[in-house]
């Protein structure tokens, strides 16, 4: 099947399947009809994460090479966050987040789809260089969800001290499911985080090398901020406005590590990262 078939196909559902989280959400539906939506929702949405899934294969996974070119990385980052919210669904009633998560999935379909990139990791690129690409790739994903997590926790935060429960912030999970999946994904996300920079430094040469090195300094930076805020968390109990300060610096420090760095390099630059 035509691959721009399934971009739009993937399109449809996740736009499809926000739009009745929207409608859910905004409007006051009998519990019966809420249980059904809720079903017809996430089934649409597991719809578009399986067509997604399909492209990033044919996409990254060719016979020249690994290509993760700015926007096919950019898709796999939101993929990978569609796939831990969903997840994270089956246990906990979250999947209200994805009013956000899958229109900006949405979003990085439709670019992947306009503008394809070359492979940049060849036949012959060593299997560390891969893991390592892949196991950053995962870490960004999680700690973007926990970020996303971290801003809705402080609209939520924000209407119950003005005391304005509205009808969006009603229909979000309690502030301590909220808080307690935002440490989750931020936990896992600091773990695969730590493994790409040891395999980093353990494996490759040019770690510090002069294209490399702002990514690299960066890195380590927002390691340090998330591990900060876990460390605190765990002996300080860090909670509230100042764990949400915290993902919010380091969220912003690891975009500017990785997404900033390519979207200058490859996209203005038109130089390989």
């Amino acid at each position: 099947m035509n691959n721009v078939v399934i971009s739009i196909a993937t399109l449809i559902a996740y736009i499809g399947s926000a739009s009745l989280i929207g409608w859910r959400l905004f409007t006051h539906q009998p519990d019966t009809n809420t249980a059904r939506l809720r079903g017809f929702t996430l089934g649409l949405a597991y719809a578009g994460l399986t067509l997604h899934t399909w492209l990033l294969y044919m996409a990254i996974f060719s016979h020249t090479g690994l290509n993760l070119g700015f926007f096919n990385a950019l898709s796999l980052a939101a993929w990978t966050v569609v796939a831990a919210l969903l997840l994270s669904s089956l246990s906990k009633p979250i999947e209200n987040l994805g009013l956000v998560v899958l229109p900006l999935a949405a979003l990085t379909v439709l670019l992947d789809m306009l503008y394809p990139s070359a492979p940049f990791l060849g036949e012959s690129t060593s299997w560390v260089l891969k893991l390592h690409v892949l196991l950053s790739m995962l870490a960004y994903s999680l700690l973007t969800l926990g970020s996303v997590q971290a801003v809705l926790l402080w609209v939520q935060d924000s209407y119950l001290r003005n005391r304005r429960p509205g009808g969006f912030v009603r229909a979000l999970p309690p502030l301590l499911t909220m808080e307690d999946l935002m440490f989750e994904m931020l936990g896992i996300g600091f773990i695969l985080l730590t493994l790409a920079l040891l395999s980093g430094f353990a494996f490759l040469d040019d770690m510090f090398a002069q294209h490399l090195v702002h990514k690299t300094v960066l890195s380590v930076l927002a390691w340090m901020v998330f591990g900060g805020l876990l460390l605190g968390r765990r002996l300080w109990g860090w909670r509230g406005r100042k764990a949400i300060s915290w993902t919010l610096s380091g969220f912003g420090i690891l975009i500017l590590a990785y997404f900033g760095s390519k979207l200058v390099l490859e996209l203005i630059l038109h130089q390989p990262t």
